[in-house]
């Protein structure tokens, strides 16, 4: 397949203004992408961007990578939301883009990149003079007639302010002033942000008569709730792992919906197409064994925190969920492991009853409840059924049921 056959094979393309896509084919391209520090991480929908970005690179294209400082004092893009964010402190903004940045170099790690935060250059500029050289080019009609502007200023709506309505004009003089300091003629986004980046196309065209162009791929969507893909029942999952441990961030993946997972395999991972498929034939034939989202969580993992500490989550996650409990004692035994560990499970000590484990890490209300779950055999420690009286005396793992666990150490 040619890169503009794959990336449609994969999903990627969604709205564009290129009118032969066969033009990507050829390398040498210098592209954009940008994203807002609006927290201290990316989330796992913009890595579908970043993962497009990294295609394009991998094509022979040529990436710049940008961390929104100055449209963060703005108050970030305003577009699909209801109301005006929260101002951010500038301290928290310039944290914000420090950890984005960072976050690039890890995704992007190998590759020839170029990082830039747009404050660099707006801290500078004169505010008339941005009127008469911006400005000047934007048509109030179609600023006007964007749909999140008419929703908000429309009857029920409420309201917009002046940095949120100037967003559109930042993120299309970013787009101006990077392809004339580096030549930048492409623009990548998400198909929600489109209409901010033809403005900047369109300067470039009127101001420099030259040809630039907007890639939009669409917003990935969860084919089960029809829903933006990217939450988890804790909530947003995020890149960091301070926000969302490797261990929560593996188990997302693996635990992503039958309908969506090899979209999600065709988006998401570098895996070739004829694994892909050979996956969904699998999927397909015997989905309880979902090996479709192993593959998917692994790769993701892997792309984002790393091979080593994927291994060790795969492991992890194979002594608490399968088998017969036999390689627990490897497990106890792993310093590593047992560090990713005790922060997603209760810990306590040993020393004490079963019963007193189960009711001190709250994972029985009651001495009663514990003694009733031990007789009808749903608690074992270290794989083996035990007696309630038993006491806990070398690092074990209990387990309750099906996916309730205490370390003991």
């Amino acid at each position: 397949m040619t890169f503009s056959e794959e990336l449609a094979w994969r999903g990627f393309i969604g709205q564009t203004t290129y009118e032969d896509l066969k033009q990507i084919d050829k390398p040498g391209i210098t592209f954009y992408l940008g994203v807002d520090p609006s927290a201290d991480s990316m989330q796992i929908g913009n890595l579908a961007a970043m993962i497009l970005a990294l295609r394009f690179v991998r094509a022979g294209h040529k990436a710049i990578l940008l961390a929104g400082g100055a449209t963060g004092m703005a108050g970030g893009d305003p577009d699909g939301k209801d109301e005006a964010r929260a101002k951010l402190s500038l301290d928290t903004i310039e944290h914000n883009v420090a950890a984005i940045e960072n976050q690039f170099k890890i995704i992007f790690a190998g590759e020839d990149i170029k990082v830039v935060n747009n404050y660099d250059w707006f801290k500078n500029i004169n505010y008339i003079d941005f009127l008469r050289d911006v400005g000047w080019h934007f048509s109030m009609t179609q600023l006007l007639d964007r749909d999140f502007v008419q929703s908000r200023i429309g009857e029920g709506g409420k309201g917009i302010n002046y940095a949120e309505f100037s967003y559109s004009l930042i993120q299309g003089y970013d787009f101006l002033h990077l392809y004339r300091e580096h030549g930048t003629t492409l623009q990548l986004c998400a198909v929600d942000q489109f209409g901010n980046s033809v403005s900047g196309m369109q300067m470039i065209r009127k101001l420099e008569g030259v040809r630039a162009d907007v890639f939009g791929m669409p917003l990935v969507i969860n084919k089960s709730t029809g829903k933006k893909f990217g939450k988890s029942e804790g909530g947003v999952v995020w890149l960091a792992p301070e926000k969302t441990s490797p261990y929560q961030f593996y188990q997302f993946w693996l635990n992503v919906d039958d309908n969506g997972v090899i979209d999600y395999l065709k988006l998401y991972t570098f895996i070739e197409s004829d694994e892909i498929t050979a996956l969904a034939e699998e999927h397909v034939a015997n989905p309880g064994a979902r090996l479709a989202q192993k593959k998917l969580a692994y790769e993701v993992t892997a792309l984002v925190h790393g091979a080593e500490t994927t291994d060790r989550i795969v492991d992890i996650t194979a002594t608490l969920f399968g088998g017969d409990g036999s390689n627990v004692h490897e497990l106890l035994g792993d310093a590593d492991k047992l560090a990713i560990l005790s922060h997603e499970i209760p810990v306590t000590e040993v020393g004490q009853s079963i019963v007193a484990a189960l009711v001190s890490s709250n994972v029985t209300s009651s001495n009663g409840e514990a003694l009733r779950l031990i007789k009808q055999g749903a608690v074992s420690v270290n794989g083996q059924k035990i007696d309630a009286d038993q006491i806990i005396s070398e690092p074990s793992l209990i387990k309750k049921g099906k996916n309730s666990f205490i370390l003991v150490r």
